[in-house]
């Protein structure tokens, strides 16, 4: 993913001293860029797609440091294209215009082909996404968007359904360690594998990782375990509190606590707390569950999670963890029952799919002589629910 020409040291002076040590490795070519074989190999799709000179738009989805941006620059370098890159958190529209009319005039006068980058683009709304349509269809622009999130979910079908949606790897480790190799750095045994595992297949991390230890260590071909575990004193779990691994450690903390493995639910719980989540709203999601997992089969549930969320509200992290954690394994470990719950969306879907009538007389305020006369509040045995759902049962009786 990175060029294998580097200076003797790149951490010399020169005008370029602080760039990142990942901007001074990118590579300009497909023969430098590591990791993503299904894409760039021998028989890859954007490989195939670069040499037939017939490039689409294209959807670039993975986790950070897996080259999504290098391999962008690549094709546009490639295609001799012009390259535009914007970032979806700074940019809009009126960005967009602009560099709509310089493409346009590009295309008209030099007859080149603008590449526009969109990095982050599942940050623009609905609207901002319809703008790109037109000039995708008429050819002013060829889109590259990037994006660390499920474009089913983050992008709109217009414009998922003009471009081709590219997935990205995770780098291997044997692609981490050419990485950090091709930087010219020695370093220890110890400090190399060490890095490799903390990156978890991201070249950034990895790069950023040595930037970090440069720093601190003149000789990292000395540099201890011990050290290395000073250097790096909270190792970067892969968890974004708003991305897509977000709600799949939640699914998964939801779904070990209703299978009633307490030693996963702890463990997924341990790795929402650890990676930095607030600590309220993992007590708010297991809040929900004693409610809905659990409701009366085990009423006494619901009262020690909001005791613990009490308590994590007192006490902070890290002294309230340890609340967490008992309301996890009681809610594992509680009976359960999803009756509550059924007996609530039973409920919600008949409000929105039947009439709503009016409440039967026999159950209205009845605070006037004349309401009295008319039969309001007079219960002569009349159902109470609406007539249409007289019979239905919505919630099974106790014994």
């Amino acid at each position: 993913m990175y060029a294998d020409q580097v200076m003797d040291t790149l951490f010399s002076a020169n005008e370029n001293v602080n760039q990142p040590l990942a901007d001074k490795l990118r590579p300009t070519s497909l023969a430098d860029f590591l990791g993503q074989a299904k894409l760039v190999g021998n028989n890859g799709v954007v490989r195939r797609l670069i040499e037939s000179g017939k490039l689409t738009s294209l959807i670039f989805w993975g986790a950070p440091g897996t080259g999504k941006t290098t391999l962008a620059h690549i094709i546009a370098n490639t295609t001799k294209a012009k390259f535009v890159s914007i970032s979806a958190v700074a940019a809009g529209v009126k960005e967009l215009r602009d560099i709509i009319t310089k493409a346009k005039s590009d295309r008209l006068l030099q007859r080149q082909q603008t590449i526009l980058f969109i990095d982050e683009i599942h940050r623009w709304n609905k609207a901002q996404q319809d703008a790109l349509l037109p000039y995708i269809e008429d050819g002013t622009i060829t889109l590259i968007g990037a994006t660390t999130e499920n474009p089913s979910f983050e992008l709109n079908n217009a414009l998922l359904s003009r471009c081709q949606v590219v997935v990205f790897e995770k780098l291997a480790e044997a692609d981490i360690i050419t990485l950090l190799q091709r930087t010219g750095i020695a370093m220890s045994n110890e400090a190399l594998a060490m890095i490799v595992s903390f990156a978890d297949g991201d070249g950034r991390v990895a790069l950023n990782t040595v930037e970090l230890l440069q720093k601190m260590y003149s000789d990292l071909s000395q540099l201890t375990k011990v050290e290395m575990k000073n250097a790096l004193e909270k190792v970067a779990l892969r968890y974004d509190k708003t991305g897509e691994e977000h709600y799949n450690i939640i699914s998964a903390l939801h779904k070990t606590m209703r299978a009633s493995d307490v030693n996963a639910a702890l463990y997924w719980c341990g790795r929402m707390l650890a990676a930095g989540e607030d600590p309220l709203y993992v007590m708010r999601r297991v809040v929900e569950f004693a409610s809905e997992d659990i409701g009366n089969a085990d009423p006494q549930t619901l009262v020690l999670c909001m005791t613990a969320y009490q308590a994590v509200h007192a006490l902070g992290i890290p002294e309230g963890q340890y609340a967490i954690f008992q309301a996890v394994a009681y809610c594992a470990n509680a009976k359960k029952s999803r009756a509550v719950y059924d007996a609530a969306q039973a409920v919600l879907e008949d409000i929105r799919t039947t009439p709503n009538t009016a409440v039967p007389l026999h159950l209205r305020n009845a605070p006037t002589k004349l309401m009295k006369q008319l039969g309001y509040g007079k219960n002569t045995g009349q159902a109470n629910l609406p007539n249409h759902l007289a019979q239905r049962v919505y919630y099974p009786k106790q014994n």
